[in-house]
């Protein structure tokens, strides 16, 4: 048997670990990363970088490689591949699942504001504040690039490329982050806004806390939504067990 993750989170690093030990001995477990981050964290197993040429190229890549499940465990905003992962399994006759960790809920105390896309959280963001906290990673820090007078400091694992705001500070930096770490950035930066998608999970969490505390608002884009059709497991050990009973290994 032959399990192809789409990887690169964390969940995906966990599920693949979770295959490679839980399934049937001699089943292959191979993890795919879209190549976008230097030196990722490699998950269990094997491991394959880089595109699959759209929804065509996967399910060629699905029937010469024999794969008999496709797990989708790419990023809650790729929502690119989880289209092309769609109808390609389509193509191939491959089952289809999607791990998708749950999605951020406010509480209280908490000033969110919810967008669309990125484009839409920087047009909202003048009448917030002027110093903002940029959470959303280093791709598509153009939305944010017209003259708006505020002051960016803009985090993400890769330094990011232009184009991006004139007044953007950088900051290099990978997860999970701590809730004392995220309120010094707030205070030493004087942050007065913050963007964030939608992401989920624990790792990148305690800036909520921090920005809750800080009584400052926060903007949230809204992720994109799954492919109409695909079973969706919140976490790596439900996907397991739903991918048992696609195959007929109820383990």
């Amino acid at each position: 048997m032959h399990v192809l993750v789409l990887g690169g989170t964390t969940e995906a690093r966990r599920l693949a670990g979770l295959l490679v030990a839980e399934l049937p001995e001699g089943t292959r477990v191979t993890s795919s990363l879209a190549g976008r981050v230097a030196g990722p964290r490699l998950p269990p197993g094997e491991v394959r970088i880089g595109g699959f040429g759209g929804a065509g190229g996967l399910a060629a890549w699905l029937r010469t490689h024999r794969v008999d499940a496709l797990i989708d465990a790419t990023h809650p905003f790729a929502g690119t591949i989880s289209f092309h992962a769609a109808a390609g399994a389509a193509a191939a006759h491959v089952p289809l699942l999607a791990l998708r960790r749950p999605g951020w809920v406010p509480g209280a105390g908490d000033d969110w504001h919810p967008v669309a896309s990125l484009e839409e959280a920087a047009a909202v963001l003048p009448a917030l504040g002027r110093r903002v906290f940029l959470t959303t990673g280093r791709l598509g820090l153009a939305a944010f690039a017209g003259p708006n007078g505020l002051w960016f400091l803009s985090r993400s694992v890769d330094a990011p490329e232009p184009p991006y705001p004139a007044r953007m500070e950088t900051l290099r930096d990978r997860g999970p982050f701590t809730l004392e770490g995220e309120r010094e950035l707030i205070r030493r930066h004087r942050i007065d806004v913050l963007v964030t998608k939608d992401s989920g999970g624990a790792a990148t969490a305690p800036k909520l806390a921090a920005a809750r505390e800080a009584r400052i608002p926060v903007v949230v884009v809204r992720r994109p939504p799954v492919p109409e059709g695909v079973t969706v497991a919140g976490t790596p050990e439900e996907a397991v067990s739903r991918l048992r009973a696609q195959l007929g290994h109820p383990g």
